[in-house]
């Protein structure tokens, strides 16, 4: 079946003063849907590939391209308008689940903010920055794939895109400026849903 570009959940505009319009409309519209399109490319390729080694061939394009579609479907959701910014409940980590599996292994949420955003600067080049859930140890970790290779290891509960084409237009190479900024648009409401059903136990 063909993949799709998934809409947004909200407006183009919706985020801001966190993250603009025009980043969002060119990371949506044209960064998201070409790969979809690639992916879509590459799964026809690989359906009428004949041999082994035409399929071999497809796999690095099926990882990146699936990888992104993968990615950003996921990020879209992981975003809302801002509480501070008065327009949406975007920042805001209520009593709950994901509140206390967070406090149980940093402490607090400014604790989790500064590991996660120094793990993910320290990033060469592109890719994503993830707070995900371990199924084994029951708890949550931070981790970081490299370009848009999907998080295997664990329950992906948040991505934070780290590409230029994220944040360039309005932050600049200044990176920690744009990690700093996202989580007003963090939609923790979403990412504690993603926990509760990797867990199976709404009571972590």
């Amino acid at each position: 079946m063909s993949n799709t570009l998934p809409p947004l959940p909200y407006a183009y505009n919706a985020l801001e003063p966190y993250i603009n319009e025009q980043i969002m409309t060119l990371h949506h519209t044209k960064h998201h849907q070409t790969y979809v399109n690639a992916l879509n490319a590459a799964e026809a390729a690989y359906a009428k590939a004949s041999t082994p080694k035409e399929r071999i061939a497809l796999q690095a394009a099926l990882k990146f391209n699936g990888g992104g579609h993968i990615n950003h479907s996921l990020f879209w959701k992981n975003l809302a308008p801002s509480a501070a910014a008065g327009k949406g409940n975007g920042g805001v980590l209520k009593d709950g689940p994901l509140k206390s599996a967070i406090e149980q292994v940093w402490g607090s949420l400014d604790a989790l903010k500064k590991e996660f955003n120094t793990a993910t600067l320290g990033i060469q080049g592109s890719g994503w920055g993830w707070l995900g859930y371990n199924t084994q140890t029951k708890r949550l970790e931070i981790a970081t794939t490299p370009n848009q290779d999907p998080l295997l290891s664990l329950v992906p509960i948040i991505g934070v895109d780290i590409w230029e084409h994220a944040f360039y237009l309005q932050y600049l190479n200044v990176k920690p400026d744009y990690l700093n900024a996202i989580w007003n648009v963090i939609n923790f409401e979403e990412a504690e849903a993603r926990l509760v059903e990797a867990s199976g136990n709404s009571k972590l």
